[in-house]
């Protein structure tokens, strides 16, 4: 790793979250309990969670001239985020997240993208420097394709190592696949992907053994509870995640993606970085919340002893 400075290119939003026993059917209205709002955004939750975990984080990102827009900022001032390469767009507002959870700890979320649909190619242009020297660009893709494509260009010229985590899944270019290090899909978005629906240990291999022939070296599939399935050139590892009881799974990938980067930053191998990021990650879905849920390094160390298998 060329430097140990993580770059986070997404999105920041504020998430308006009610919590109710059971998802509403189309056409009904179902009551709900508690509502609250968290500061949220995969990409916000994802420098979050790189930042208290110990990484050296950098956020690119856009926000609206307004309170959510105002606060969001000063969250990620206080969390030891880097924010000097994020900007304001006053023709838009920030983007905001509507979060049902059930009693299970599932989530439906829909997005209102604000200014985050207006992140484009010149903001990352104006943050080049900090691109190129950074270990890792991190991204995700609740802004323009267009604007995670010239980054991750930019960052494979430069030697940066790229980390897409493709969330919310959507169709993927050939030339975005090939400058792409590392792949972090859920079974949704390795479907997409693959065409291989994810059901099972085997199809998780055989979805990441068609996504490393589009040209990526190495792909981490998620699996909630089951855990991850990691394929590294030819190698492959299965990896379980700790049982813990799930009160909310919002942040839970974004959070695993954050802690992944911290530790390939580290120097650590594949499989030791998704260890730790399948630690940080059932912690988060023990709490309530995006990133209010999202843990601290000391909570997660020392940490058990571990065998992938193979």
């Amino acid at each position: 790793m060329k430097s140990n400075k993580i770059v986070v290119l997404g999105s920041s939003n504020t998430d308006m979250v009610v919590k109710t026993e059971r998802m509403p059917a189309p056409g009904e209205t179902v009551l709900g309990g508690t509502f609250f709002m968290n500061p949220g955004g995969k990409g916000a939750n994802q420098a979050v969670a790189a930042a208290r975990l110990g990484g050296d984080v950098t956020f690119i990102a856009k926000t609206g001239d307004d309170l959510f827009g105002r606060q969001a900022v000063e969250g990620y001032w206080k969390e030891g985020i880097r924010t000097d390469r994020m900007s304001v767009d006053p023709g838009y507002p920030s983007g905001v997240a509507l979060i049902t959870v059930d009693a299970t700890g599932e989530n439906s979320i829909v997005v209102a993208p604000g200014a985050n649909a207006t992140l484009s190619p010149d903001d990352v242009e104006a943050a080049r420097e900090a691109i190129e020297e950074a270990g890792i660009l991190l991204m995700q893709l609740e802004v323009p394709m267009e604007t995670v494509e010239y980054a991750a260009e930019m960052a494979r010229k430069a030697g940066t190592k790229v980390v897409l985590n493709p969330a919310p899944a959507a169709p993927l270019s050939e030339i975005l696949l090939h400058n792409c290090d590392l792949l972090v899909p859920n079974r949704t978005e390795a479907e997409m992907i693959s065409g291989i629906p994810v059901t099972d240990w085997e199809s998780a291999g055989k979805a990441a053994e068609i996504i490393s022939g589009m040209g990526v070296p190495s792909v981490v599939l998620t699996l909630g509870a089951d855990g991850a399935f990691i394929r590294e050139g030819n190698e492959c590892h299965l990896m379980p995640v700790p049982e813990i009881e799930a009160v909310d799974t919002t942040a839970a990938g974004d959070t695993f993606c954050g802690a992944l980067c911290v530790a390939l930053c580290e120097g650590k191998s594949l499989p030791e970085a998704v260890n730790l990021a399948n630690r940080a990650a059932a912690l988060t879905v023990s709490r309530m919340g995006a990133q209010s849920a999202i843990p601290y390094r000391h909570e997660i160390e020392p940490a058990p002893n571990f065998q992938p298998s193979l």
